[in-house]
């Protein structure tokens, strides 16, 4: 048998169970290490790493209290925290060997002892650090995954009422591990809200994963949410964890949950409800800890009456609606995205001390920015990167195409009229949606629900 790589330490005044240990467990170890003198200790685990280490517990010539040897180990302790202590003892001390387990030793040995019995023990503690050092691992690789997977969280920025709202109904929801539906049209930052969720959570210490659905094609559906065993279909060259294993203990972000067909949406309902999901190829189920973040900007109420979407799968997902303003309804945000937009690029395409005029603020203002968050932010980026000036002047904008008139419908049909009616009285209030809801002569929860419906 292939000797184990473990490092063995053993510290004991009697030169004969010195070498009668080391024989013993040179059997099953690959370095077995001995001290005869434990003031040498200090030096030793300062110039080597040990796995397990054994103690004696009495050094001094008569001595019988084992005093000393719960000393070492406090020393060891402070020294190399993570080597495993086995206390060694010749008076079958049965209270001093609990008090040492107290003290943090990992278990006790009597002399003259067992071999058998000697290396279980040994193999226990020695098997106890490997999985020790191997979660220490996993986490720190963990955390890089946060970092790769999970990206540096974006900052949300505004102070307006409608996404001050959005921040309210974050803190309430973050530290619960309640089902979040985020709602909102394309580039309004569904996934910035996502991870903020995340970072308030209870679970913002473990990974967040996001998943496209948008970009998931019906075949691999199953394989990439769920996993699939080597060999289940030709691609499928080794085992490999699905998203939701990968997410457990922390959060899954189903984006564009929307774009699902049925088959689809009934598969990941059974996973949701039975916590259980199975790999593609396997019969084994397996157990998943998820907190379950989704988000769309396609109308899924709309699509509940249209048969396109499972009312129990909504009814799943949306314990928690959160919708997030379009950048039309908060233009009273713009000035203060233009500063962050323009500190950010400035500093990435090494232009620093650039500016942004008032009126170039001002004709950001009177855009109808129909990408949002993102088309706002790609426009900065090309002004911060075309301009020779000092200060961003309002002809560095090009939007004078495609500056915010709303068009007029087309037709009579009462659902374009109306969402014509609510685009309206949003753009006339800029973006206050009390002021909007009441001119329109609805509540403002209708209004939530009329925009969702309509996408606006």
């Amino acid at each position: 048998m292939k000797p184990e790589t473990a490092n063995i330490l053993i510290v004991d005044d009697d030169a004969d169970v010195l070498l009668a240990a080391q024989i013993v467990l040179k059997k099953q170890f690959q370095s077995v290490v001995t001290l005869s003198e434990p003031r040498r200790l200090p030096v030793q685990l300062a110039q080597n790493h040990f796995d397990v280490i054994l103690l004696d517990m009495n050094f001094a010539a008569g001595a019988t209290s084992g005093r000393e040897g719960l000393e070492w180990l406090k020393k060891i302790h402070e020294l190399a925290p993570d080597a495993k202590v086995i206390m060694m003892t010749a008076y079958g001390d049965i209270e001093l060997a609990v008090q040492a387990i107290k003290e943090g030793a990992a278990d006790f040995v009597i002399k003259p002892w067992d071999n058998s019995k000697l290396l279980a023990t040994v193999a226990a503690a020695s098997q106890f650090s490997r999985t020790e050092r191997e979660n220490k691992q996993l986490k720190t690789k963990q955390q890089l995954l946060n970092r790769l997977i999970g990206g540096e969280p974006g900052r949300i920025v505004g102070t307006s009422e409608a996404l001050n709202a959005v921040f309210a109904n974050i803190e309430k929801v973050a530290r619960t591990d309640a089902n979040v539906l985020i709602l909102g049209e394309n580039g309004t930052g569904k996934e910035l809200i996502a991870r903020e969720i995340h970072r308030q959570s209870l679970r913002c210490d473990q990974a967040f994963i996001n998943v496209d659905l948008g970009a998931i094609t019906d075949s691999l559906f199953e394989s990439e949410l769920f996993g699939h065993k080597k060999g289940a279909f030709t691609d499928a060259k080794e085992d490999r964890a699905g998203r939701f294993e990968i997410a457990s203990g922390g959060t899954l972000f189903l984006d564009e949950i929307g774009n699902m067909n049925l088959q689809m949406q009934a598969k990941l309902l059974g996973a949701l409800e039975s916590r259980t999901i199975t790999r593609v190829g396997s019969d084994a189920p397996i157990k998943v800890d998820i907190r379950l973040v989704s988000a769309t900007n396609k109308p899924v109420y709309d699509m509940l009456d249209q048969h396109q979407f499972r009312q129990d799968l909504l009814y799943r997902i949306n314990t928690v609606e959160i919708h997030v303003p379009p950048l039309r309804e908060r233009l009273s945000d713009i000035p203060i995205l233009a500063e962050h937009f323009v500190a950010s690029y400035s500093r990435k395409y090494n232009k620093t001390g650039l500016s942004i005029q008032p009126a170039a603020v001002e004709k950001l203002q009177h855009y109808h920015w129909p990408g949002n968050i993102r088309e706002f932010r790609h426009t900065i980026e090309r002004a911060v990167i075309m301009t020779e000036n000092t200060a961003l002047r309002p002809d560095d904008f090009l939007l004078a195409k495609l500056e915010s008139q709303i068009p007029e419908p087309l037709n009579l049909n009462i659902r374009d009229l109306e969402k014509h009616a609510i685009r309206k009285a949003i753009s006339k209030h800029q973006g206050n949606l009390s002021k909007a809801a009441q001119e329109l002569g609805m509540g403002r929860a209708t209004l939530y629900r009329k925009m969702a419906s309509y996408g606006i």
